[in-house]
């Protein structure tokens, strides 16, 4: 019997431990059930650099962009990093007066601007006068809504023809594309409309250092 007793106690230990256990993974799942991690944290796989590859490396589990005209695409496997309705979540830290920018819908190119697609802005500082959370060129942000030095979340929701960005929970830009847009594009950016494509991380220039981590997307029907 006090075999029994004892037999049964381990048991009733490893089954507690084990539930224990799946708690506390559940407790570390991402932002939600659905969110596909785009950045191991450790390397740039899944990612295409295009002009000034050493302008990006990884350190500590963040993406850095320090140094001349440099894009960095997503090429990994989700979706084929063919993305269309979407929420991408990011968080990104700048250094004083720094440059950067999260494009969608985008395509990799080997040089350049980014011609398809939207850029929404990471810039707190910088001289250019479009400030974070700020749809570039389109619906643009005067007074930056986070600082530098400091992590902020940058959010970007698409559905359909609707763009929602976000700042650490705060609604920066709410825009719904209109028609003629989508058939003939803004003056002088023919892309930048709605379609379906990658996104792409923005080195600005050689004086902006910007931080990305915990970079994700949800796939949205």
């Amino acid at each position: 019997m006090a075999k029994k007793l004892v037999l049964t106690l381990v048991l009733t230990s490893i089954v507690l431990v084990g539930c224990h256990a799946c708690k506390s993974t559940a407790k570390k799942l991402p932002r939600g059930e659905g969110w596909q991690s785009l950045f191991d944290g450790k390397t740039l796989n899944g990612w295409k650099a295009n002009e000034n590859t050493n302008t990006w490396s990884v350190r500590d589990g963040m993406l850095i962009t320090h140094g001349n005209r440099s894009h960095l695409f997503y090429v990994g496997p989700i979706e084929n990093a063919n993305f269309k309705n979407l929420e991408f979540k990011a968080d990104v830290m700048t250094e004083p007066g720094s440059n950067s920018g999260i494009y969608f819908h985008t395509q990799y190119q080997d040089t350049g601007w980014p011609a398809k697609g939207y850029e929404v802005q990471v810039n707190n500082t910088h001289s250019d006068w479009r400030k974070t959370g700020g749809l570039y060129a389109v619906v643009d942000v005067k007074g930056s809504p986070a600082k530098d030095n400091e992590w902020f979340t940058e959010h970007i929701i698409v559905r359909g023809k609707r763009i929602i960005i976000k700042v650490n929970d705060k609604t920066t830009v709410d825009y719904t594309e209109p028609d003629n847009v989508a058939k003939e594009g803004y003056p002088n950016m023919p892309g930048r409309k709605l379609s379906s494509g990658t996104f792409a991380l923005q080195g600005h220039d050689p004086k902006s250092v910007v931080y990305y981590k915990n970079i994700m997307v949800k796939v949205m029907p």
